[in-house]
């Protein structure tokens, strides 16, 4: 349920017998022709699709993550690491307050990994908690979804297309040869951005919404199991 939905009387009667809520996490980048705040959108929907059934707390996406690389295009915002792991570390400690033990952090961008040694840092810290970083999308029958769908995905491409992050001005299926990955970590963003071009690291840029949707259902039963049997 939307923490958007509830108001703090609400959340005080859901601790008294459940210790559960989810933390969705994104950032707000260039995703070629999808929109700038996709890892967001995507992260808050699936663990709100998630965990409806189960009537579990759902706390706005943390819009913002770790994103250096894109700062050639303009709307993309970054933290710093430290930036991060200190606003995680503090969201988890005002859930702690509030009665919440068991939180899963559902997150919507690879680049926000340092959140997740945070999250083990922080359960050193408060050994009577449990914290899981989920990245929803590579989780295991969700990504073998992918990639029976098709090999070629990537960031900015078909594989996060779907009709909520989708833009009127969202070009039509392309197709686009994968770019050097590994020379892409070693640019400063304007090179990165000269390599990129568009943005999208290659691949398809579009494929049809039943597919998708079969990768999202996936997806959301995939993370409310781990709700579920957590």
């Amino acid at each position: 349920m939307r923490v958007a939905e509830m108001d703090w009387r609400m959340i005080e009667d859901w601790v008294r017998n459940d210790d559960r809520a989810v933390l969705p996490l994104g950032s707000t980048e260039q995703h070629a022709g999808l929109s700038l705040l996709t890892d967001a959108i995507l992260a808050e929907r699936v663990a709100v699709e998630a965990a409806e059934p189960l009537g579990i707390p759902v706390f706005p996406a943390i819009p913002f993550g770790l994103a250096p690389y894109f700062q050639a295009y303009p709307g993309s915002i970054t933290l710093r690491v430290a930036t991060l792991c200190s606003v995680v570390s503090d969201v988890l400690d005002s859930l702690k307050r509030s009665g919440f033990r068991r939180i899963v952090i559902v997150n919507g961008h690879g680049g926000n990994q340092p959140a997740a040694a945070l999250a083990q840092e922080w359960m050193m810290d408060n050994p009577d908690c449990r914290v899981r970083f989920h990245d929803w999308w590579r989780a295991p029958r969700t990504f073998a979804q992918v990639q029976a769908t098709d090999r070629v995905a990537s960031h900015g491409s078909w594989m996060e297309n779907f009709p909520w992050t989708r833009l009127p001005t969202t070009p039509a299926d392309e197709a686009k040869e994968m770019v050097d990955t590994d020379r892409l970590k070693t640019l400063p963003p304007f090179e990165a951005r000269t390599l990129l071009e568009d943005g999208n690291f290659g691949g398809r840029t579009q494929r049809g919404d039943n597919e998708l949707m079969a990768i999202w259902n996936i997806a959301v039963e995939e993370t409310r199991a781990m709700l579920e049997t957590w």
